[in-house]
């Protein structure tokens, strides 16, 4: 149906994309070709069984199973800095699910590029992880690109950063990889700490949420986000659920304003290393290559995840 839209997610499981994964497993509208999997906010030896075991958790028999691809266990340069202190020792809060199947015998960027060449009308790609799958798969096939309708990613800021004053983690744990995404030549959008602040996960929302007449998937949700820790940034009024932002931009774009700017990151190796400069405003004269989200309808956000995981078993 030329209504649903083909995406491959890319991820690195991790709170947030608990709810992101969910998220897209639930909607109608997205057509779920591949999860593909990091290391990131954990190591891959986590980020992929919780990838698996959440894939498992949505299934249902009338449904086929979503296959789900190992990928990068490292950035193109050095290795992942994880960040446990948020997501746990096992990305999941040590929320424990069942597990899941194993994972599809291919790598993670060498299906990208089966998917993106069979591909009878263009795809999605989703980005919530460190970019280094979706450039692996990017560079090494470029004429590939034609196939991507756009590429959606949480990554980077246009103020400061939350892994270092001036980075994004998504974006600091592999740059080199985001600037060639940003460099591949198809439609970008961007999705920013500065927007993700907006979906504000309160103790008042988690709670709306768990009394939604759901199932296992709504319960694991909710069990996972309670056990991230209230942000300092926020005053710990809640804390940001970031990577849903990116599928819920595919399912209902008009619950943000936007504009087109220029975007590149910082490749040095001093302490901007990771730092997105994003030319808002158009001092650089630089033509635009992002789509950068910028205002977030809250409510109408935190009622798209409510009415979409309720439908899930």
């Amino acid at each position: 149906m030329h209504d649903t839209i083909p995406v491959i997610l890319d991820c690195d499981p991790g709170t947030d994309d608990a709810f992101a994964l969910l998220l897209a497993l639930a909607s109608p509208r997205i057509k779920l070709l591949a999860v593909t999997v990091a290391g990131g906010n954990v190591g891959l030896d986590r980020t992929l069984p919780n990838a698996l075991a959440l894939v498992a958790l949505a299934g249902a028999p009338e449904r086929p199973p979503v296959p789900v691809f190992a990928g990068a266990d490292r950035p193109l340069l050095g290795s992942f800095t994880s960040e446990v202190r948020v997501h746990g020792v096992d990305g999941l809060g040590g929320v424990a699910l069942p597990p899941g199947g194993a994972a599809t015998a291919e790598v993670a960027a060498d299906a990208i590029r089966r998917i993106l060449r069979a591909a009878a009308r263009p795809v999605t790609l989703v980005g919530i992880a460190p970019a280094t799958n979706l450039a692996l798969a990017l560079a090494t096939e470029p004429p590939l690109a034609a196939k991507v309708e756009r590429i959606v990613l949480m990554s980077g800021a246009w103020a400061e950063g939350n892994a270092t004053p001036a980075a994004e983690f998504n974006a600091l744990n592999d740059p080199e990889a985001l600037a060639i995404v940003l460099a591949c030549g198809r439609p970008v959008v961007l999705v920013t700490l500065e927007l993700t602040a907006q979906a504000l996960c309160t103790p008042a929302r988690l709670a709306a949420l768990r009394v939604a007449d759901g199932g296992r998937c709504l319960r694991a949700a909710c069990d996972i986000q309670a056990t991230v820790p209230l942000s300092r940034r926020f005053d710990g009024r809640g804390a940001a659920l970031h990577d849903p932002c990116a599928i819920a931009w595919l399912l209902r774009p008009d619950l943000f304003t936007a504009r087109d700017c220029a975007v590149e990151v910082d490749l040095g190796p001093g302490p901007g290393r990771g730092r997105t400069l994003i030319d808002r405003w158009g001092r650089t004269g630089r033509p635009a290559n992002v789509t950068l989200a910028e205002t977030l309808d809250a409510d109408g956000f935190f009622n798209l995840l409510g009415e979409a995981l309720v439908r899930l078993p």
